[in-house]
C-alpha cells in the first residue's frame, strides 16, 4: 500500500513535514545541551541533536553523509565524550556557570550570526547550487577514502591523544587534591 506524496487530508508533502520534525528535534536537543545542568544528560541530548541532523541529511539525499554522521558523531565522538565525562566523575555543574555571566554578549553575537546567515540564504541561487552538488555517492566515497585517508587517520590519532590526555589530567588532579590514586 502506497503512502502517497502528501500527508492525508492535507497538501503538505511528507518531505517538508519530516524536515520540520528533524529540524525541531535538532534545535530542541541543541538547546537542552546548553541549558541542562546534568552533564551526562547534556551528552545524551547532543547525541539526539546529531541524530536529527542525520535525518536531515537523509532527506537531502545524502545517505552516505547521514551514515557517517551516525557512525562518527553518535557512535564514536559522543560516546567518547560521555566516557571522558564519566571518568572525570563530574556530574553536576555549579549553579552559576562561568559562561552564563556572558549572556548579553553571547545574545548579541547570536543575533548578528542569525542576520548574516539569513543574508547568505537570501543571496544564494539555490537552483544553481543544486546542479553543482549533483555528485554520485561513489565518487564522494572515493575522494574521502582515497584522497583524504591520511586526514582521517590523523584526526583519529588526535582524538585518541586527546582522550588519553584527558584521562591523565583527571587522574593527576585527583591526586593533587589530596585523594589517593586508584
Amino acid at each position: 500500500m502506497a503512502i502517497g506524496d502528501t500527508i492525508p487530508f492535507t497538501s503538505i508533502p511528507w518531505g517538508d513535514a519530516l524536515f520540520v520534525v528533524f529540524a525541531g528535534v535538532t534545535l530542541l536537543a541543541g538547546l537542552l545541551v546548553v541549558t541542562m545542568r546534568d552533564i551526562i544528560r547534556c551528552g545524551l541530548a547532543m547525541m539526539v541533536a546529531f541524530g536529527g541532523l542525520a535525518g536531515i541529511y537523509v532527506l537531502l539525499g545524502a545517505p552516505l553523509i547521514a551514515a557517517a554522521q551516525v557512525l562518527v558523531y553518535i557512535g564514536a565522538i559522543s560516546v567518547l565524550i560521555l566516557f571522558a565525562i564519566m571518568l572525570t566523575e563530574t556530574k553536576d555543574a555549579p549553579s552559576r556557570l562561568v559562561f552564563q555571566t556572558q549572556a548579553v554578549p553571547a545574545a548579541i553575537a547570536a543575533v548578528l550570526l542569525a542576520i548574516v546567515t539569513m543574508l547568505a540564504i537570501v543571496a544564494t541561487d539555490w537552483g544553481e547550487l543544486a546542479e553543482r552538488l549533483d555528485t554520485a555517492t561513489d565518487e564522494l566515497a572515493r575522494v574521502l577514502f582515497a584522497d583524504w585517508i591520511l586526514a582521517f587517520e590523523v584526526v583519529g590519532v588526535l582524538l585518541l591523544a586527546a582522550v588519553i590526555g584527558g584521562v591523565f589530567l583527571a587522574k593527576r588532579e585527583r591526586t593533587e587534591e589530596g585523594e589517593r590514586p586508584r
